[in-house]
């Protein structure tokens, strides 16, 4: 079982970008912690209360944890304080493998945040910070796609989701503030089913997500891959 930190922006950055990898690692048993830098809010539907409700919802459906830092929405600065204040996260969960998003977007939230996380892997390392938490480096760092550029992913690598593409959408729409009550948000979440079926198609599976590395993957044989 593998500690695992999956960081997003606002709440229901990793519910799209990573949906169906969250809920499927979570069937194998390892241990899933959602991070979301700010409340997400303000938003035209939502609040500060709403967002949280709806937030707790989708963890639910995908069986996981989530905790937050509450950054301000729309104001996400690389700083020291927020490097700290994850890999204190990092620390706590003693988390070995952390997701972010991918580090070009039109959001500056997200661009910040993926520089954040970067830094604060190796924050969480340093033994004379005085952090909570055993200090630990993770060993691996993907970046899922949440991007509001439109740009096609050309990812490093794919996991296949099959079987959990209902568990994904139902977290998604768990947020009805965003993807429910603004009629021209409606239309995204086709496009993630679209988009995950066309990653599937890449692996002759139903469905699959898109991931990037900066770092090798090493592999000890072929048996898994397929």
């Amino acid at each position: 079982m593998a500690q695992i930190l999956v960081v997003g922006p606002h709440p229901d950055d990793q519910e799209l970008g990573m949906g169906g990898t969250i809920a499927k690692l979570v069937s194998q048993g390892h241990d899933v912690l959602l991070l979301d830098m700010t409340s997400g809010e303000p938003t035209p539907h939502g609040s500060p209360e709403v967002r949280a409700k709806e937030s707790a919802a989708a963890a639910e459906i995908l069986g996981v944890k989530r905790t937050t830092i509450n950054l301000p929405n729309r104001f996400v600065e690389h700083s020291i304080a927020a490097r700290h204040a994850v890999a204190a996260v990092i620390r706590e969960h003693q988390a070995e493998i952390v997701f972010a998003p991918y580090f070009e977007d039109a959001h500056p939230d997200h661009v910040a945040t993926s520089r954040i996380v970067e830094d604060a892997r190796f924050d969480a390392k340093i033994t004379t910070l005085d952090l909570a938490g055993e200090p630990i480096y993770p060993k691996w760092l993907f970046y899922y796609y949440a991007t509001h550029l439109r740009i096609i992913p050309t990812p490093s690598f794919l996991i296949d989701t099959t079987g959990f593409g209902e568990q994904k959408r139902e977290a998604i729409v768990a947020y009805e503030s965003q993807f429910i009550l603004p009629e021209k948000n409606r239309p995204i979440v086709g496009w993630i089913d679209a988009q995950d079926k066309y990653f599937g198609g890449r692996l002759r599976t139903e469905t699959a997500e898109p991931f990037y590395t900066r770092e090798p993957i090493g592999l000890d044989g072929i048996t898994g891959l397929l």
